[in-house]
């Protein structure tokens, strides 16, 4: 119980760092996008919902990045959860497609972000 707790308040601090010239910094995104964290972690058999709060949090998220910048900078922003130990990155892809958001790219952990347009 104790490592979860340490774990979870690592992967807090880390996501408060905040992104230059975003309209949401880093840390507001993650903040943002937290209800998501628990079906990053153990996101359930295929086919499994995304909790509401998670798509009302990446529906924000999107509707916040209006520009290429805010795009390049939100992409680079979720690349930090590579270093999220037991993130599952086929769920974090899935999410956006899960709760009707079109994004323009598909979150990966080797995506190039400077190439993520508006």
């Amino acid at each position: 119980m104790l490592i979860k707790v340490t774990c979870l308040a690592m992967i807090c601090l880390v996501w408060s760092i905040p992104s230059a010239n975003a309209t949401l910094s880093c840390g507001q995104i993650k903040m943002t996008l937290l209800p998501c964290l628990g079906y990053v972690m153990t996101p359930g058999p295929p086919g499994a919902t995304v909790p509401g709060p998670c798509c009302n949090g990446v529906r924000t998220v999107n509707d916040e990045a209006k520009t290429t910048i805010d795009r390049q900078d939100t992409c680079k922003c979720l690349q930090t959860l590579r270093n999220t130990p037991g993130a599952n990155f086929d769920a974090v892809a899935a999410i956006p497609d899960k709760c009707g958001v079109n994004l323009p790219y598909k979150i990966t952990p080797d995506i190039d972000c400077n190439s993520v347009k508006y």
